[in-house]
């Protein structure tokens, strides 16, 4: 009996052992799924790293404080060069930011106040409403998605009627789904924390023939009040040899100012 009993005990050890084993395996390991990867390589890549966006938008900002309705000259260039002027019915444009991987710099005409810094998310949101960094930003106007910065664990891909639902999640329990159209045309994403609650969710829209851009994007907080909608007017994508478009001079008799 006792011979009986020993042997049980160590065939349930090593059960529990082949379950624990497989659960961690299955945590690190990422199952491949070429195809997914492909049509995500194909998203991120529709405005390559050489080429610069420049374009006149209609913008839409909703806070809890109110509406605002403005007009933006934006420039762009991956993976984070930026160049935005927002433009007032009449006059010079009323606040300036440019942005390096290595600096960013904000003049505000009316105050005479030129801010210099790193392009942190923590400096920008200073100034702008909502939580994306400069790269994140550049991403989302240009027609492709955030990049998940814990690393992807696993990727799951689904058809749906007019797209393919792709959903990625981060070592961090962070997920992302992506609803992708036809000529591999991001049409919706929708960003969860760890606790699969909604940060975000971006709608991209009314694309043109030909385009890789979307004419419309909307940006939607999970407050249920936050909103940046921002619609192409005209825009451009060429290639510039020199980054000088996205450096900004200080003029002369601004007051600086040091960002942490």
């Amino acid at each position: 009996m006792h011979i009986i009993r020993s042997r049980l005990n160590k065939i349930t050890i090593l059960l529990l052992m082949t379950v624990l084993t497989s659960a961690c395996f299955q945590r690190t390991v990422i199952k491949p799924d070429f195809q997914t990867e492909k049509i995500l390589m194909a998203v991120s890549g529709a405005i390559a790293e050489s080429d610069v966006l420049s374009a006149i938008v209609q913008v839409d900002l909703v806070t809890p404080h109110g509406h605002h309705p403005m007009r933006a000259a934006i420039v762009m260039k991956k993976p984070s060069y930026l160049r935005l002027e927002l433009l007032p019915v009449i006059g010079t444009p009323a606040f300036f930011l440019t942005a390096t991987p290595e600096e960013m710099r904000i003049f505000i005409p009316s105050t005479g106040e030129f801010y210099l810094g790193k392009p942190t998310e923590a400096n920008l949101t200073k100034f702008l409403p909502w939580q994306f960094n400069i790269d994140d930003i550049i991403r989302i106007y240009s027609g492709a998605y955030p990049l998940i910065k814990e690393g992807i664990l696993s990727y799951k891909s689904y058809k749906e009627t007019n797209s393919l639902r792709i959903e990625m999640k981060s070592f961090s329990d962070k997920t992302q789904i992506l609803w992708v159209g036809e000529n591999n045309r991001l049409l919706k994403l929708v960003s969860l924390n760890e606790y699969n609650r909604e940060i975000y969710h971006i709608n991209y829209e009314d694309y043109r023939q030909e385009s890789p851009v979307p004419g419309g994007i909307t940006i939607n907080m999970a407050d249920g009040i936050t909103s940046v909608s921002v619609k192409y007017t005209e825009f451009k994508i060429e290639k510039i040899t020199t980054p000088a478009i996205f450096d900004l001079e200080i003029p002369a008799g601004a007051k600086l100012i040091l960002l942490e």
